[in-house]
């Protein structure tokens, strides 16, 4: 809490991972601000996830109960340490932190007036289950890993295939959901070779951009990553073990058991295992948030096209989810509102501009009720600007109006996107 120059709010933020950490710089941001700001480790201070085996009032702390609880006594201590209550009080957060975000919003309405929501892992249950399927994929069987020299040649190929479709070759593909890439492209003629995919390897490709599908079913469990992602393939396919995130959530939540093996599971029944066991508590998939709008609550969220670790389709379709839920245009955009970002990769960085105030935005659509029509984005090379785009609320789409330098977001127009 500032002892000078309060600005008389409170902002939360989140966690990425299994939290069990405070974030002392992201403190430090909040304060610079003006901001009394709050965080939690959410109940533990292990980094994996070891600290639910055996406590499952533990699992409940990190789905959802710390950071209500949290809240609540920052509110408290805020308003004793002033004598006067927050007048706004804000939640930032990226990954887990997006999934904390839309679990408040879902939750515990009345704990924050804006709410950012960030590469959200609010399918939490199901994005383990995608984590290992790309390690069944790639890893299961020594045939079908993926070297990582090889995600480059990957990469080009799908820029080749997708970057230049808006008109601007800039090593960006700005609408992936447009994008037709089929890895088979750079199936070996012959013998391996470093820029080329064996069949095996193409399939294990296809499966990661495809997402992952129930076995017996064919139903879609959770979408794959997008065309242009692939120089991040690592934490997910590059090996030699699974997504630590994921196979701790199996071994210690799911099936209790941490000496599982990966390679013995039987995909469909690991999905129901572990929806069963964590579905109701890491989940925050409900698209009803009539209780956080009807009070005015504004909930921004962003995605990067090119995040490797999350699907940005699974932002998509939350979004989506909410609109039909609340229904009328009018509505959706007066009270949420997503941005997807090419190019950006998990909560930042990549190849496209993912530097924005996110801050600034909620604060003039909560406060002067002007909601983010169009965020100017920036890419830093060695500390400098060399490039910035439009961010369009989806589902536009930024398009270059033919004119000038096209790393200059002032050339560029949001606009309905093409076939997708």
């Amino acid at each position: 809490m500032p002892i000078a120059g309060w600005n008389g709010k409170l902002m939360g933020l989140g966690n990425g991972g299994w939290a069990g950490n405070i974030s002392l710089q992201a403190l430090a941001v909040g304060l610079s601000r003006g901001y009394a700001v709050t965080t939690t480790d959410t109940g533990h201070t292990t980094r994996d996830g070891s600290f639910a085996f055996g406590h499952a009032e533990k699992l409940i702390d990190f789905g959802h109960r710390a950071v209500h609880e949290m809240t609540v006594q920052a509110k408290a201590l805020t308003r004793a340490f002033y004598g006067t209550a927050a007048t706004r009080s804000y939640w930032d957060g990226c990954s887990t932190g997006g999934n904390q975000g839309l679990s408040e919003a879902q939750r515990y309405p009345e704990d924050y007036d804006g709410i950012i929501a960030g590469a959200p892992a609010n399918y939490f249950t199901h994005l383990m289950a995608y984590s290992m399927w790309v390690a069944e994929a790639t890893l299961k069987d020594p045939a079908s890993y993926i070297p990582k020299e090889k995600f480059s040649a990957i990469h080009e190929a799908a820029l080749k295939a997708c970057d230049a479709q808006d008109g601007i070759k800039d090593d960006t593909i700005a609408d992936p959901a447009s994008c037709r890439f089929d890895p088979a492209v750079l199936q070996c003629p012959g013998d391996d070779g470093p820029d080329c995919l064996t069949r095996s390897q193409v399939t294990a490709a296809t499966k990661i951009y495809a997402g992952a599908r129930s076995p017996r079913t064919g139903e879609l469990i959770y979408p794959g990553l997008e065309p242009g992602s692939e120089l991040g393939w690592t934490g997910l396919a590059g090996g030699p073990a699974p997504f630590s995130i994921a196979a701790d959530y199996y071994k210690y939540v799911v099936f209790k058991n941490p000496a599982w093996d990966f390679k013995t599971m039987d995909f469909d029944l690991a999905v129901a295992a572990g929806d069963a066991a964590g579905a109701g508590i890491v989940n925050a998939t409900s698209p009803n948030l009539h209780a956080f709008f009807a009070r005015g609550g504004k909930l921004l969220m962003y995605h990067g096209w090119s995040d490797m670790l999350i699907s940005p389709r699974n932002s998509v379709n939350y979004f989506t989810s909410v609109a039909q839920t609340i229904g009328g245009d009018a509505n959706v955009r007066d009270s949420i509102r997503l941005f997807m970002a090419p190019g950006m990769g998990h909560c930042a960085g990549g190849d496209g501009p993912s530097n924005f105030d996110k801050v600034s935005l909620i604060e003039t659509w909560v406060e002067q009720g002007k909601a983010p029509d169009r965020i100017v984005a920036a890419r830093l090379t060695a500390g400098k600007v060399d490039r910035t785009r439009p961010l369009c609320p989806y589902p536009q789409v930024a398009a270059y109006s033919g004119i000038g330098d096209t790393n200059d977001a002032a050339n560029f127009v949001c606009k309905a996107p093409g076939p997708r």
